[in-house]
C-alpha cells in the first residue's frame, strides 16, 4: 500500500536550482512514522486479505497511487463564491482542520487548489455533492459536480486549478468528492495532456435486486459490470488496456441487501472502502465501519448490508510492476525523471498559466466542460 500527502504533492518549489534540491524524498511511501498499510488478517477467510481503518487519505495498491475523500459541509456563499463565514483563526493557503466542518485547503478567497502541476499520472475525480470549477494550462475550463466524473491524463504535463465554488447564497453548500490517482505505465509517462468530461446523466449504473428485493445501485465509473458498460477511458490510460483489469465503481446497498460481486482477473489488487454505514459482511467475514479491505480477486464476493443504507467505493486493477518515484506533484519511474520534471516545469510551466489569477472561478455559469480545442460540452 502506498500514500501520497495531498497537502505535499500540491506544494512545489520552483525558484531556480530548486528542483534538484526537492527531489531528495523521491520514495512514494511516507515515513514509517505515516505510513499506512494493509494490517494482515490471517484469522479471516482468505477472500479477506487484509483490512485498514480509514483516515482522510485512503491506502492504495498498484496501479492506483492515492486516494482521498473530500467531505466538507460549507455555509451559505458569498458574492466572490466564497463561505459566508469569517475566515480568522484558519491557516489560510494550509487550511486543512476542519474547523465547523468545512477547509480551505489551499484557497483564500474560494476553498480549494489554486495551480499546480503534476506529471506521470492521472487523476479520476468524482464529485458526489457540490462543483468544481476547473481551469488548466491548456486553456481548458469546466464547472462540475453533483455525480460527474473528470478523469485527467497528466501525462508529460499540465497545470490546474480545482476550486469549489459556493453557490448558494441562502443556504449550506455541501461538497463531497473522491480524487483518485492512477498510475500511467512508463510508456505513456510523458503522452499530450487532456481531460474527459463523464457527466452524471451518462454514467451507467448497474441494478439487482435480492431475493427479498432489496437493491444495489452501483456507479460503473470503469471497467464493466453485468450489462453495465462503463464510458472510454481516456485512450493512454492504463485502463484503456484491455489486459488491465481496471474497475472504479460506487455501490450503494439498501438496508439488508445482499449482492454478489463477480470474481476479477487473477493477479487483479482489488480494495474495497467501506465508508458510510454500521455494518458490511464480505463473504461472512464482519467489516468495521469506515474500513479498507483488500479482497481476494479470484473470488465471488457476497457482500451483506446491516440495518442501515452503506455505501462503499472500489478500486480494481492489474498492477503496472513498474518503480515509482514520486516528488510533489510528479509521479515517474526514477529520481533522473524527477529532476527532469522540475527543470521541464520550471523552463515551460507545462505551458503557462492563460488565467488572471492562480484561483479562477467560472461565475455563475451551470456544468459544462470547455477543452484546449476550443469545443463546449454540457450535460444531456
Amino acid at each position: 500500500m502506498s500514500n501520497v500527502n495531498r497537502r505535499d504533492a500540491l506544494k512545489v518549489i520552483v525558484a531556480a536550482g530548486a528542483g534538484v534540491a526537492a527531489c531528495a524524498r523521491t520514495s512514494l511511501q511516507a515515513p514509517e512514522s505515516e505510513k499506512k498499510t494493509m494490517t494482515a488478517a490471517p484469522e479471516m477467510p482468505r477472500a479477506v486479505i487484509g483490512t485498514q481503518p480509514l483516515g482522510f487519505m485512503w491506502p492504495t495498491l498498484d496501479p492506483f497511487l492515492f486516494c482521498v475523500h473530500h467531505d466538507d459541509h460549507y455555509p451559505a456563499g458569498n458574492d466572490r463564491l466564497g463561505p459566508d463565514a469569517p475566515l480568522t483563526g484558519r491557516n489560510l493557503g494550509q487550511d486543512f482542520e476542519p474547523k465547523d466542518g468545512w477547509r480551505m485547503y489551499h484557497g483564500s478567497v474560494v476553498p480549494g487548489f489554486p495551480s499546480h502541476p503534476h506529471r506521470g499520472f492521472e487523476t479520476v475525480t468524482i464529485v458526489r455533492k457540490g462543483l468544481i470549477d476547473h481551469s488548466d494550462s491548456l486553456g481548458a475550463a469546466a464547472r462540475y459536480g453533483g455525480g460527474d466524473v473528470q478523469w485527467l491524463t497528466a501525462g508529460g504535463g499540465v497545470q490546474h486549478a480545482e476550486m469549489f465554488p459556493l453557490l448558494n447564497r441562502s443556504g449550506p453548500n455541501p461538497l463531497e468528492l473522491f480524487q483518485i490517482w492512477l498510475n500511467l505505465p512508463r510508456a505513456n509517462k510523458l503522452v499530450p495532456a487532456h481531460f474527459s468530461m463523464f457527466w452524471n446523466e451518462s454514467i451507467p449504473r448497474y441494478r439487482a435486486s435480492d431475493p427479498d428485493g432489496r437493491l444495489t445501485e452501483i456507479m460503473v465509473i470503469a471497467g464493466n459490470l453485468g450489462d453495465a458498460k462503463a464510458l472510454p477511458p481516456p485512450p493512454k490510460s492504463w485502463a484503456a488496456q484491455a489486459h488491465a483489469d481496471v474497475a472504479i465503481w460506487t455501490g450503494r446497498m439498501a438496508p439488508g441487501a445482499r449482492w454478489t460481486m463477480p470474481a476479477a482477473t487473477p493477479g487483479s489488487h482489488r480494495v474495497l472502502y467501506f465508508f458510510k454505514g454500521t455494518a458490511l459482511a464480505a463473504n461472512g467475514t464482519a467489516l468495521p465501519p469506515s474500513t479498507a479491505a483488500q479482497l481476494r480477486p479470484d473470488h465471488d464476493m457476497l457482500l451483506e448490508n446491516g440495518p442501515d443504507e452503506t455505501e462503499w467505493l472500489l478500486l480494481q486493477g492489474r498492477p503496472i510492476r513498474e518503480p515509482v518515484v514520486q516528488h510533489g506533484p510528479f509521479v515517474m519511474n526514477s529520481r533522473e525523471e524527477i529532476v527532469q520534471a522540475f527543470h521541464d516545469y520550471q523552463r515551460t510551466r507545462f505551458g503557462g498559466w492563460p488565467w488572471e489569477s492562480d484561483d479562477p472561478v467560472h461565475g455563475r455559469e451551470g456544468r459544462f466542460a470547455r477543452h484546449a480545442d476550443g469545443h463546449v460540452e454540457r450535460p444531456a
